[in-house]
């Protein structure tokens, strides 16, 4: 297989430039704050501490007052596995370890109900009003508005914004200003180095409450609590237009997917419990949801090249942002100061055609569609932090109240 030229440490986002262009949007630089590779991830992950974390978590302002740990972009692409992070904070104290398990259960929660419902997981699960119409997304997220201004900025800046940042979004976005909350997910998901439509989907569909017939209601208190003095420099502190609360109009319920309350088929939405299949890989084929040293696959063969396509059709139709992309490419540029690797630009069906691959199994839709074409030679088991069964996924305190370990089963993290 001839590919691209790998990209050199230091140098991604000029790689970038130079063979993706058409992929993207925006211009090509890097995330001012994350840098993609397990060298990062590993230095991010030793250096995170749990204590404070239950109080802090929520905290927007002054950056300084935040806890939350910030691993999410290197969780989202595999550098740290959940059950790795699960493990980091053993010792910790009780409250905080809990909370930050709690965060973790969430994640776990987004893969179950992604790899069981598939792309149904972008569709409300209950009914909501129409979107109004002639509504701008450029007047919902207002600039002139310090607190937008603030997190709209750090997720451009970045790519990442905290939890509570993003909820403030999606409600002033779809509950205040009434546009369509798939839309809202989209625009999101484009610009967050974390951008999973697993999290990010579910997280919308609970702040506008598709999903659990209760809205998130953003408005000026919550600025003031979780952004103190945020307000004092805005442009309309003297006409506030989130001042008061918004109408919290609740969906009215539907007949929601059978496959909420039970999976007839928890095997094939889990994937192996071992290793399957037979014969020699020649190479590992690693996406962007397993890029890590932990990978099953790569660590099953630590002496094959890891072999990674950028999907042309798939990123032409998302246009993420540069920064996401430029974050993979030094996730590439990492592993390849460890081992071999090759990468290709193109359809990952017709790139790998033919290729004896070894491969871990992963619970998106996409790579069933094509590992079932490309047919590895040896696929391994996804490191899940626990194991999809048969019951519920309707809610995340249904699900996680049969969870083992410790934790509170709450209505959101």
């Amino acid at each position: 297989m001839s590919g691209l030229p790998l990209p050199e440490p230091g140098a991604e986002a000029q790689w970038v430039g130079a063979h993706l262009s058409g992929l993207f949007m925006g211009a090509v630089a890097p995330s001012k704050r994350f840098r993609g590779g397990q060298t990062a991830a590993d230095a991010a992950l030793d250096t995170f501490a749990v204590r404070g974390y239950a109080s802090r978590r929520s905290e927007v302002w002054p950056v300084s007052a935040r806890g939350a740990s910030g691993l999410s972009p290197w969780i989202r692409h595999g550098l740290i596995t959940l059950p790795r992070a699960w493990a980091h904070v053993d010792g910790g104290p009780a409250r905080d370890v809990d909370r930050f398990r709690d965060e973790l259960m969430w994640q776990e929660y987004a893969r179950h109900v992604y790899a069981r419902l598939r792309q149904a997981i972008g569709r409300p699960l209950r009914a909501g009003p129409p979107p109004s119409k002639g509504s701008d997304p450029a007047r919902a997220l207002d600039p002139r508005m310090a607190c937008l201004d603030l997190v709209v900025g750090e997720l451009e800046r970045d790519g990442w914004m905290v939890n509570q940042s993003r909820m403030w979004l999606a409600s002033q976005w779809a509950v205040r200003h009434g546009l369509r909350w798939q839309d809202g997910e989209l625009w999101m998901r484009r610009r967050l180095l974390d951008g999973s439509r697993a999290a990010n989907a579910l997280g919308w569909q609970w702040t506008t409450g598709t999903a659990t017939g209760r809205r998130y209601g953003f408005a000026k208190g919550q600025v003031e609590r979780r952004a103190p003095g945020v307000c004092d420099s805005c442009e309309l502190a003297r006409a506030c237009p989130i001042a008061a609360w918004p109408p919290d109009d609740v969906p009215p319920p539907v007949e929601p997917s059978p496959l909420l309350r039970r999976d007839p088929d928890p095997d094939s939405t889990a994937g192996p419990l071992a290793p399957e299949g037979s014969g020699h890989p020649e190479g590992v084929w690693i996406t962007a949801e397993s890029m890590g040293d932990d990978d099953p696959a790569l660590a099953a063969n630590p002496d094959l090249p890891a072999v990674f396509v950028f999907d042309q059709g798939y990123l032409t139709s998302l246009r993420p942002s540069a920064s996401r992309l430029v974050f993979i490419a030094e996730c590439l540029a990492d592993l390849s100061m460890r081992r071999p690797v090759q990468v290709h630009r193109g359809d990952p069906v017709a790139v790998l055609a033919g290729s004896r691959l070894a491969a871990t199994y992963t619970p998106v839709p996409g790579w069933r569609t094509r590992a079932a074409v490309i047919a590895p030679v040896q696929v391994h088991p996804w490191p899940w932090l626990r194991r999809p069964g048969t019951g519920s996924v309707a809610s995340f305190s249904a699900w996680r109240g049969a969870a083992p370990g410790r934790g509170r089963a709450q209505r959101r993290p």
